[in-house]
């Protein structure tokens, strides 16, 4: 079966960085467009970034735009998202979704916080 399982959340002062991982398992990894999703608290779920099944192309929110990236190993069967100049309000809940299907791992949570 699908799954999705992230890792590599924690506490982390404004201005740090983070890297975390997603990895996949029961399907052909390299097929899928994988999203990486963020939930604060009392907000909806926001889209964060996106990346071709292939990795050559991606896409930001613009709230992250220049500090965030999304990348891909298929040989590994991993995604990540390399967050720098954390700041306050990227604290949230960050999960790891594949497109097609609507699979979603169980989230990481991130705190940027002094």
């Amino acid at each position: 079966q699908v799954q999705l399982v992230e890792s590599g959340g924690g506490l982390v002062q404004p201005g740090g960085s983070l890297r975390l991982s997603c990895a996949a398992s029961g399907f052909t990894f390299s097929n899928y467009v994988m999203r990486w999703y963020r939930q604060a608290p009392g907000k909806e779920r926001e889209l964060v970034a996106t990346i071709t099944s292939s990795g050559r192309d991606t896409n930001y929110a613009r709230s992250v735009m220049g500090r965030f990236t999304i990348s891909r190993d298929n040989a590994k069967n991993t995604v990540y998202l390399q967050m720098n100049s954390l700041k306050p309000e990227d604290t949230a809940v960050y999960y790891c979704n594949r497109v097609i299907g609507g699979f979603w791992g169980q989230g990481t949570q991130v705190t940027v916080s002094s």
